[in-house]
C-alpha cells in the first residue's frame, strides 16, 4: 500500500499459498546457508531470510515517504492533489514494470533481475534524498517504482522457488507477511527520524541506499533459485496474462481486492492530511501513524489467519472494509482521531485478510513458469486500484474539500467490499469440497 500509498504500499503480499509441486533444480547442499552460499554480511539470513529481507526493504522503502508528505507539502507549499500525483507516480511506474519485466526473471532467472532492480532502487533512494522540489520528487518515485516493481516479482518468485516439500506453505507465508510488515517498518521508521534526526527526509533515504547495496551485493552471491528458459524480449511486451487454474479465482476475489487496495491508497496517501483535519494541530508524527497502523495491523492479521482457509479470510477482510469505513465517516463527524485510527486498524485487517486470502487462491496449483507471471497480474490489478482511486480522491480534494472527497471514498470501498462478499459467499458455497490448501507448519 504497497506511501503514499507511498507505495505501497504494498507491492502487498504474496499469500500463504502452498506450492504443490516442489521444485526439483535445488540440487546444491543445503547446509547451515542453503543454496545462496556465502552471503555477505546478510548470511546469517540464509536464503530464505534474503529474499524476504528484500521484500521487506523494498515496501519499507515504498512507505516510507508517507510521514514526511506535511514536511514536504509546508516546505514547497504543494496541494493534496500533488500529493497525490507523487504517489500514482510511483504506483504507475510500478505498474507498467509489471507489465512489461513482470515475468522477465522466469526466463532470465531470479538473480539477474533483482540485481539490478536492486541497484535502481538505491539510486532512486539518493534521488529522494536530494530531491529540491515536487519535480524531483515524482522523477525518483518513478524509477523507486519501476525497480520495486521488477524486483517483487522476481523476489517473490525466488521465494517459492525454495519451497520446501516438508514444510509446505513456508516460502509463501513470508510472501504474505513481508510486504505489510515493510510498510509498517518504513512508516514507523520516517516517524521516528522525524523526531530524531535534524535532516529525516535525507537521513532514512540513505539508511535505505545503504541497505539496498548491502541486499545487492549479497545476491550477486547468491545461487540461482530459477531456470532460464527463452522468450525473454517476448516477455517484455505489455500484456497480461493468467494461467486458467488462476483466472477463476481472481474473478472472485477481485472486487475485494480493489476494494481494499482503494481503501490503503487513501489512508497511505492521504491519511496525514486526514489526521490535520480531524484533529488539528496535531504533531507531524501522528500523521504517519495512521498508516502504521494500517501496516500493522495488516501484517498482525497475515500472521493470525495463516492457518484459515482462503476464502473464509478474504470473505472476513471484505467485511472489515464496512465497519472500517463508518469510523473514518465517524472521525469527520466528531468523533475524532480515536475513530480515525480505529478506522484504519480495521483497513489493515481487510487488507491483510483479502490479500492473503485473494494469493493463496491465485497461487494454490501453479507450476514454476507460471508464478512471476501471476504475482504481477496480481499486483496490476492492485496498484491501479491502490493508484487511480488516490488520484480522483486529490483531484476531488482540490475541488470539493478532503471532507466530502473522503465520504465518497469510504462509500465506494464499502460497496464494492459488500459486492466480493456476496460473490466469495456464492462461490464458497458452490466449490467448498474443490477448495482445499496445504498450511504452513
Amino acid at each position: 500500500m504497497p506511501s503514499a500509498i507511498s507505495g505501497a504500499p504494498a507491492h502487498c503480499p504474496y499469500a500463504a499459498a502452498p506450492i504443490r509441486k516442489a521444485t526439483a533444480h535445488r540440487a546444491a547442499p543445503l547446509g547451515p546457508l542453503g543454496p545462496l552460499g556465502p552471503l555477505g554480511p546478510l548470511a546469517p539470513l540464509g536464503p530464505l531470510g534474503l529474499h524476504a529481507s528484500v521484500l521487506t526493504a523494498l515496501l519499507a522503502a515504498s512507505s516510507a515517504p508517507t510521514p514526511l508528505y506535511p514536511l514536504y507539502q509546508d516546505r514547497w507549499d504543494l496541494s493534496a492533489l500533488t500529493i497525490t500525483v507523487i504517489f500514482s507516480a510511483y504506483a504507475l511506474a510500478l505498474l507498467l514494470a509489471l507489465l512489461t519485466v513482470g515475468a522477465l526473471s522466469d526466463h532470465l532467472g531470479r538473480r539477474p533481475v533483482l540485481l539490478g532492480a536492486l541497484i535502481l532502487e538505491a539510486g532512486s533512494m539518493a534521488l529522494l534524498a536530494t530531491a529540491d522540489g515536487a519535480g524531483p520528487l515524482i522523477a525518483a518515485r518513478v524509477l523507486q517504482g519501476a525497480a520495486t516493481g521488477a524486483a517483487t516479482s522476481a523476489s517473490g518468485a525466488a521465494l517459492l522457488d525454495l519451497e520446501d516439500p516438508l514444510r509446505p506453505g513456508r516460502p509463501a507465508l513470508i510472501n504474505s507477511i513481508t510486504p505489510v510488515a515493510g510498510m509498517a517498518a518504513g512508516v514507523l521508521a520516517s516517524t521516528l527520524l522525524i523526531a530524531l534526526s535534524p535532516a529525516p527526509t535525507v537521513t532514512v533515504y540513505l539508511l535505505l541506499a545503504a541497505l539496498f547495496v548491502a541486499q545487492a551485493a549479497a545476491v550477486a552471491r547468491a545461487a540461482e533459485t530459477g531456470h532460464r528458459r527463452p522468450g525473454a524480449l517476448r516477455s517484455l511486451r505489455p500484456r497480461l496474462g493468467l494461467p486458467p487454474s488462476a483466472r477463476g479465482a481472481l474473478l472472485t476475489v477481485g472486487t475485494g481486492v480493489v476494494a481494499v487496495w482503494a481503501l490503503g491508497g487513501l489512508y497511505s496517501s492521504l491519511g496525514p492530511a486526514l489526521v490535520r483535519l480531524v484533529a488539528p494541530g496535531t504533531p507531524p508524527p501522528a500523521g504517519g501513524m495512521v498508516f502504521f497502523t494500517v501496516g500493522a495491523a495488516a501484517a498482525l492479521t497475515v500472521w493470525t489467519l495463516r492457518r484459515t482457509a482462503p476464502g473464509a479470510a478474504a470473505t472476513g477482510g471484505c467485511l472489515a472494509v464496512i465497519p472500517s469505513a463508518a469510523l473514518s465517516l465517524a472521525a469527520l463527524h466528531g468523533a475524532g482521531p480515536l475513530a480515525l485510527f480505529g478506522g484504519a486498524a480495521l483497513a489493515g485487517v481487510a487488507f491483510g485478510a483479502v490479500s492473503q486470502g485473494a494469493l493463496r487462491l491465485l497461487l494454490a496449483s501453479l507450476d514454476e513458469r507460471d508464478r512471476a507471471t501471476t504475482v504481477a497480474a496480481y499486483y496490476v490489478l492492485s496498484y491501479l486500484s491502490m493508484s487511480l482511486p488516490a488520484i480522483a480522491a486529490g483531484a476531488a480534494t482540490q475541488h470539493y474539500g478532503l471532507r466530502t472527497a473522503c465520504h465518497a471514498y469510504a462509500i465506494g470501498a464499502a460497496v464494492l467490499a459488500a459486492a466480493a462478499v456476496a460473490a466469495l459467499t456464492a462461490t464458497r458455497r458452490r466449490n467448498a469440497p474443490r477448495t482445499t490448501n496445504a498450511l504452513p507448519r
